[in-house]
């Protein structure tokens, strides 16, 4: 017993092959639908370019396109744990947290708020699937309709906001629709300063190189203007099997939704001075199902670099001011996530949060992280709806309970979805008169 408890902690933190292996194979099987056959695996190892496969409509069985309709509406719950008594903020420490807006991403609406650090909702935006798309044939039953995955917000007030695999929308400061975009948009987007849109996307459709009969789940980059038109898309199957890192491609599931990706970052070249793949206008993108992140030179169609090991289904990958990368490793262990900063050449731990018996953190899905410039980190725990500030020395400075509601009764805490900490000078004339105080001014009521 000591042995395989030995072997099993040993395995666990170190993931030693074939550990992605066996943990690839466990989740294509568990989350497939009954009757589905594994296609016949990846494309062969080598450098070739990709041939996107398009098959009509009328070449489709029902069973194939009943899969296609299950993978293009999946999405997250509005809420998957029970909810507390305690809520709101529960710890603010004025000295060591870094003041500034809070924008929140909850599920228990197509809802996003602008709270202040005591965590009064100084303005909100919402605005319901159907009044966009009244004739949509999605179902009302499923879930990606009923809140929003990731949102925008613009200097002006105006907000872009996601409903996850199912469109983009892009409201004004008062919730009024400017223009929507039906389409397979989910997880993350960046907005460039001209106002380009980088965004993840994906289609469920039948791709005969990867299987010649089972649905696929295809994950794309695609660049929209600023009224959300598509310019350009790369597929992430394709860059992945026109590089020298398609043998990565043999650890995928072979069925539903091999990729996953999940965030997105448009890179500013910072780290090409030690290693060209990171030359400005690549992006950088993390695949859940493959425990990877990568980086995609766009114009190329190819994957320039990718790094795997440390982390299982991980989230929000990012390239900090310092050259190090930060992100969120869900399955750090059972029961247990971390938020990792590592150098991306030499993989060095920098340095970790893993919680504690005390304050436990795991978050199965989704989680982001922001490095803030005093040095904190600023954590988002979706499934339990929780964020927190933490310091260096894990010292936890700002925590929020999610005080939204999920459930037929009320009996959930809302997943929170996101957590993003803005400078307490971010433009918002549109919000309060000029002399009103800015966030974590003396006054903690100023903005309630």
């Amino acid at each position: 017993m000591i042995a395989g408890f030995a072997y099993g902690t040993t395995l666990e933190r170190y993931r030693p092959f074939p550990y992605n292996v066996v943990g690839s194979v466990y989740r294509s099987t568990k989350e497939a639908l009954p009757g589905l056959r594994a296609g016949p695996g990846a494309a062969p190892p080598g450098r070739w370019r990709a041939r996107r496969a398009e098959v009509r409509d009328q070449d489709l069985t029902e069973e194939q396109r009943q899969e296609i309709d299950r993978l293009e509406t999946m999405a997250y719950l509005s809420g998957s744990h029970p909810a507390g008594d305690r809520a709101g903020v529960t710890v603010h420490d004025r000295e060591r947290a870094w003041n500034g807006w809070n924008l929140v991403v909850s599920g228990h609406a197509p809802w996003a708020g602008l709270m202040d650090m005591e965590g009064n909702v100084v303005h909100e935006w919402r605005h319901e699937f159907r009044a966009v798309w009244p004739d949509n044939p999605i179902s009302d039953e499923a879930e990606g309709i009923h809140h929003w995955r990731h949102v925008h917000l613009y200097e002006n007030g105006d907000l872009l906001a996601m409903f996850d695999g199912v469109g983009l929308i892009k409201l004004d400061r008062h919730s009024n629709l400017l223009w929507s975009r039906p389409r397979g948009y989910h997880h993350d987007l960046e907005v460039t300063d001209d106002g380009e849109i980088y965004i993840l996307e994906q289609k469920a459709h039948v791709v005969p190189r990867w299987s010649a009969e089972d649905p696929l789940l295809e994950n794309y980059v695609t660049i929209l203007d600023d009224e959300g038109n598509a310019l350009r898309r790369v597929s992430l199957l394709g860059a992945f099997e026109n590089s020298p890192y398609s043998p990565t491609l043999k650890w995928a599931p072979t069925v539903g939704d091999p990729f996953h990706s999940n965030s997105i970052e448009l890179l500013d070249g910072r780290l090409a001075d030690r290693s060209p793949a990171f030359r400005a206008g690549n992006v950088l993108v993390s695949i859940r199902e493959l425990d990877t992140i990568a980086v995609i030179d766009l114009d190329a169609v190819a994957v320039v670099w990718a790094a795997s090991g440390q982390w299982s289904r991980q989230h929000d990958a990012t390239v900090l001011t310092n050259g190090n990368m930060l992100l969120f490793d869900n399955e750090h262990g059972p029961g247990s996530s971390e938020v990792l900063e590592f150098d991306p050449f030499s993989q060095e731990v920098i340095w970790s949060y893993v919680g504690s018996n005390e304050r436990p953190f795991y978050s199965e899905t989704c989680g982001t992280n922001q490095r803030l410039p005093n040095g904190n980190t600023l954590i988002t725990e979706s499934d339990r709806g929780r964020a927190f500030e933490v310091t260096r020395d894990g010292t936890i400075v700002w925590e929020y309970l999610n005080p939204h509601r999920a459930g037929d009764a009320g009996e959930l805490v809302a997943t929170l979805f996101d957590v993003v900490r803005l400078r307490p000078d971010f433009p918002a004339d549109w919000l309060r008169p000029p002399d009103s105080p800015t966030p974590g001014s003396s006054d903690p009521g100023a903005h309630r």
